[in-house]
């Protein structure tokens, strides 16, 4: 039927006895708990929410606008010509180096609009750098925040090969300048990544990196695994401290 309400859900998981707390910040947003089955260590949460409608007549009031700019573009064109300007993107050479082929490629592309979340703008991701790195504050906010933008300022806690490969690394992080010696905050972690997917941003960037290293981190919030206490993070840009 054409009235049909369609849904869109998402399936969380969580520690046993966060669940009340991640249930009340989805139905915050909209969300319905529509199933919950429960586990030794982890319990499974299935929620679902009514689909966005398009609003059809604003699409098609800007279909008309759009039109109506492509006939003024063209006569534009047509009256005047312009220089067309020529440009390059800079482009960072990635080292050649052991890749699993059954790693996809990130999108690391993303709009200049999208808001990036800091310690000064947001008061529950301040809280979140001064917690334990257990504390169940980790996996509400990767459950409230899934592939939002952070950005702070920390360090490398530990540094070590993913799997069999030479160049790829899992690098364990930490909010502040303490690196191995971090005593407060979440553990997080880039999982298998080289030097070209930390995108480091410097005049000079370093040639090596390792455990006590200090950089300003951008990357999306991923998923927080409460068997190893360990917040993953995705890298989006990496610029050196001193």
């Amino acid at each position: 039927m054409a009235d049909e309400i369609e849904y869109e859900r998402k399936t969380l998981q969580t520690v046993r006895g966060t669940d009340s707390l991640v249930i009340s910040r989805m139905q915050k947003d909209g969300w319905e708990l529509v199933e919950q089955s429960q586990g030794a260590l982890r319990s499974t949460l299935t929620f679902r929410r009514p689909k966005k409608q398009p609003p059809w007549r604003l699409i098609g009031a800007a279909t008309a606008v759009l039109v109506l700019l492509t006939v003024v573009i063209g006569v534009g064109s047509a009256l005047g010509g312009g220089d067309e300007g020529k440009g390059g993107a800079n482009k960072l050479t990635a080292p050649t180096g052991d890749v699993p082929s059954s790693t996809p490629a990130r999108a690391t592309s993303r709009p200049t609009s999208v808001e990036v979340i800091t310690p000064e703008n947001d008061a529950e991701f301040a809280a979140l750098l001064k917690a334990d790195r257990c504390d169940d504050a980790n996996v509400t906010y990767a459950t409230g925040h899934g592939g939002r933008i952070i950005a702070f300022d920390g360090s490398v806690v530990h540094m070590a090969s993913h799997g069999k490969y030479k160049t790829r690394y899992d690098l364990l992080l930490a909010p502040g300048d303490e690196g191995p010696n971090t005593t407060v905050g979440p553990s997080f972690k880039f999982e298998d990544v080289n030097m070209a997917d930390l995108k480091l941003v410097a005049d000079r960037a370093p040639a090596t990196i390792g455990a006590g290293d200090k950089f300003h981190f951008v990357a999306e919030v991923g998923e927080f695994n409460a068997a190893q206490c360990l917040f993953f993070l995705h890298p989006i840009t990496t610029s050196p401290r001193q």
